[in-house]
């Protein structure tokens, strides 16, 4: 979670209020925070939402207790002033780092504190919610140092030099990389291209170079800067666009008058920022049943412009508007929960549960238990690996493609989709245990995720059993024997049928058939499998559905 310092003099003086230093330990939980620490002015506070960039700055906090405390009610207005300014994007970016989105902001009043919070903000936007410069990077320089239009563009590691922030002396771009302590850090970002992006002015002068570093003359804030040009770089509009909001509404409390910007895309043009209220609706009555507690309408209307929403009834809905920094109202749900923080967590009484009910074992849970005491009793040992993992290990070590589901917003790519498969996952753990000696005989139950167009979510989940051996001289024999004992303790029958799939050695694999309905794979390895699992020895493995086998 998001961890930033703020100075307790600063957010008074941003609210427009005296606030006791006791109360504002309630008080944070409003903005889903927490304080960790309290250093005279300073305090240290955890954010507990890492779909809330807006809060991630003293800013952001501040406009938001400003309806908490109702100084301000509704949602903040921010206008939008046209510039006609360009920046012109080379389609030499596309391979590199393809888009970007930008403003300006003007009538700027810096202090230290206000440049620490800038900066502090513009890290943990990149860091968290940029994905570490690699969904969104941030540039802010000074305005006025800056000849438009402005090139986004691309250049050889070797034809261009420029003094990077912090420095004096000119470099290559490919010795920023090398020498400079955040090419070291994010140049990984942009290394394997022939070419990297750059931001430059109509007289040549580099503004940056993107993901990694800015220029020391013009991206250099200090307290004399008045004016700055904001640019947001990246893969994807949606985050892009997210991070500029972020940016240039903070940026906004502290004064600034916000201008939009002309990014040109060939015959394309978008206009940025965007601050356009996005809408959701709400049935008062959902509201009011998943919360559980009795509120009028007028009460939910009040809630909801405490936590800086516009509000209207539609009928028996309530209609929100807000600003679109935010991209956390997925649907009405996310509408109830700002009515539960405005009220107060803490204000909702609990009630006794007046329905019991006795709780038992599905029948798919027993029979899973049934079928992993049947593996034990053959020799196997059972693994338990995670429901989350990547394409690399599912499809591309794998050598196939076929549709997973994928999470929206990954922390991480190492955690980016859900397993369709329990072998690669098997082969992984293989992979991390070869320090082990050898055979490895392991066995998994656990569930699959496939996509599903005629679910509700789209998605099927599924109980399958994999099991997997490692030995010098395993083959398809010995892990049909496994197979057969596995299937002659449950009183099944099954026949197997020739396959090919590039996943194992052609002509040792099979379907696995129960009731002329194909309920799983048994098979050898391919060796090129084999070696993008890093592992030498061989492999013979077996999957099966056990919502198919318990229906037979």
């Amino acid at each position: 979670m998001p961890k930033i310092e703020i100075s307790f003099k600063d957010l008074k003086k941003l609210v427009g209020k005296e606030i006791d230093i006791e109360n504002f330990e309630d008080d944070v939980l409003f903005v889903k925070g927490e304080i960790e620490e309290i250093d005279n002015d300073t305090i240290k506070i955890d954010i507990k939402d890492t779909n809330r960039p807006d809060l991630w700055s003293v800013e952001g906090i501040a406009r938001h207790l400003r309806g908490y405390y109702g100084i301000e009610l509704g949602m903040p207005k921010f206008d939008v002033k046209k510039s006609c300014l360009e920046v012109i994007v080379d389609k030499k970016v596309e391979s590199v780092r393809p888009k970007t989105v930008c403003a300006i902001v003007k009538n700027l009043t810096f202090d230290d504190e206000s440049i620490k919070q800038m900066i502090q903000l513009q890290e943990k936007v990149c860091q968290t919610f940029g994905r570490k410069r690699d969904f969104a990077a941030i540039g802010v320089y000074d305005y006025d140092k800056i000849k438009w239009p402005i090139r986004y563009t691309t250049f050889k590691p070797t034809e261009l030099k420029f003094a990077p922030l912090g420095f004096e002396e000119e470099m290559t771009l490919k010795e920023i990389l090398e020498k400079h302590p955040k090419g070291k850090e994010y140049g990984h970002l942009i290394a394997n291209h022939k070419e990297y992006p750059i931001f430059i002015d109509s007289e040549g002068n580099v503004l940056s170079m993107p993901p990694v570093i800015n220029s020391n003359y013009t991206g250099r804030v200090d307290e004399t800067t008045k004016n700055v040009f904001v640019e947001v770089s990246g893969h994807d509009l949606r985050y892009l666009n997210i991070a500029l909001n972020v940016m240039v509404t903070a940026l906004k409390e502290r004064g600034g008058e916000i201008y939009s910007v002309d990014v040109i895309y060939g015959n394309d043009k978008i206009t940025t920022p965007n601050l356009t209220p996005k809408t959701k609706e709400m049935k008062i009555e959902d509201c009011k049943k998943i919360l559980g507690i009795e509120l009028t309408k007028e009460e939910i209307i009040n809630l909801l412009k405490k936590s800086r929403f516009d509000v209207s009834l539609n009928g028996e809905n309530i209609r929100v508007n807000y600003v679109p920094y935010r991209d956390d109202i997925m649907d009405w749900r996310d509408i109830a929960e700002e009515v539960a923080i405005s009220y107060g967590y803490n204000k909702i009484e609990p009630e006794e549960i007046r329905i019991w009910t006795r709780g038992k074992e599905t029948d798919l849970e027993v029979f899973s238990n049934r079928v992993r005491e049947i593996c034990i009793g053959v020799g196997l040992q059972e693994i338990m690996t995670f429901i989350l993992s990547s394409k690399d290990v599912l499809l591309e070590k794998m050598g196939i493609d076929e549709p997973v589901v994928e999470i929206e917003n990954p922390i991480s790519s190492t955690w980016s989709v859900l397993r369709n498969s329990l072998i690669p996952t098997s082969l992984e753990f293989l992979s991390k245990n070869k320090h082990v000696e050898f055979p490895q005989s392991i066995f998994e139950i656990g569930d699959i995720v496939k996509p599903d167009k005629t679910m509700e979510t789209k998605t099927k989940d599924l109980r399958n059993l994999s099991v997997t051996i490692a030995d010098i001289d395993v083959g398809y024999e010995r892990i049909s024997s496994v197979l057969d004992a596995i299937m002659r303790n449950l009183a099944i029958e099954y026949t197997l049928k020739p396959i090919k799939d590039k996943r194992f050695i052609e002509g040792r694999s099979a379907s696995i058939i129960v009731d002329e309905k194909i309920i799983g794979i048994i098979g050898e390895i391919h060796p090129e499998v084999l070696e993008k699992f890093e592992l030498e020895t061989p492999v013979a493995t077996l999957e099966i559905n056990l919502n198919d086998i318990l229906k037979s």
